[in-house]
């Protein structure tokens, strides 16, 4: 019995001998552990990063707006203190107004126009020229049968003083000018031309060294042949092909792109003045009117 009383005092002894004192680490542990991640929480709110603040402040603008039926409206989000948070741009809506084009070039482009067709307001009248105000800039479109004669690429005498009136309106202003020549459908096969691609581009030419003979600065000139590709008319009709036959001057805007040139084309201009559809031929005073198989060079051009 005594023995084993010895025994349990013993073991409570051993029991009493390891009981931790120190406890209270571990709480203390577990405080500066989550005063270290407090401190951490505090110093990331302090920092912002304006790349991902500008996406949240995006985020919420394109969900407020669609909630409100309105997805390009915008929702102000406000910096935080000590912060400053990049403007961010709403974008403009697909059909918004353009903006307003300058209104000097435009000026200065109907001026132009207005000139011309004074200066050749007796052609106009009979139909061989007109004068138009587009996109591009200001086109005055010159009937074949005024300047040449059939298949030819020289200028003809009788042309003389139409072109010298326009040369000296050219050359009073500093816009590029492109000359253009077209023909009608029919083919032309001589040893000086194979081809309405050669015409064409003879016929622009010969108007270029004209209006550098006559005072228009080289740098400003241009000549391109279209041969019959681009035509304003029907070829199908003998007045279609009248209108086809033609040089056009292209006095063009200082932002003409070329790379859009296909988009101004297909915009209608303004027309200044009305045209004959009966462009008469220079060599017989009528309406032209193409016989079957009949050599090219008796054609008009």
């Amino acid at each position: 019995m005594s023995t084993a009383h010895h025994s349990r005092r013993r073991r409570r002894s051993e029991d009493e001998e390891h009981v931790n004192h120190e406890r209270w680490l571990i709480s203390y542990a577990d405080f500066i552990t989550l005063l270290f991640a407090f401190f951490v929480v505090m110093y990331a709110i302090s920092s912002v990063n304006e790349g991902r603040y500008r996406v949240l402040s995006n985020a919420l603008s394109t969900a407020f707006g669609r909630f409100r039926g309105d997805p390009q409206s915008s929702l102000t989000v406000p910096a935080l203190p000590g912060t400053t948070v990049p403007a961010v741009r709403t974008p403009r809506r697909a059909d918004s107004a353009p903006a307003a084009p300058d209104q000097k070039r435009v000026e200065h482009m109907k001026n132009i126009a207005d000139r011309l067709s004074k200066v050749l307001a007796p052609l106009v009248s009979k139909g061989e020229v007109r004068v138009t105000n587009g996109a591009r800039g200001v086109a005055i479109e010159i009937n074949a049968a005024v300047l040449f004669a059939s298949g030819q690429a020289e200028l003809q005498p009788s042309s003389g003083e139409v072109i010298k009136s326009v040369a000296a309106v050219l050359a009073a202003i500093d816009d590029p000018v492109q000359v253009e020549g077209h023909t009608d459908s029919i083919p032309i096969a001589t040893s000086q031309f194979p081809s309405n691609w050669e015409l064409s581009t003879a016929r622009a030419g010969s108007v270029v060294r004209f209006f550098v003979e006559h005072g228009v600065p080289p740098q400003r000139l241009s000549a391109a042949g279209y041969g019959e590709f681009h035509p304003v008319e029907s070829n199908d009709t003998p007045e279609g092909r009248a209108r086809n036959r033609r040089v056009t001057l292209m006095i063009l805007t200082p932002d003409d792109k070329r790379e859009n040139l296909e988009q101004l084309n297909a915009a209608k201009p303004d027309e200044i003045s009305e045209p004959n559809p009966q462009l008469p031929d220079a060599a017989s005073g009528v309406a032209a009117t193409p016989t079957e198989g009949r050599n090219r060079d008796a054609a008009p051009r």
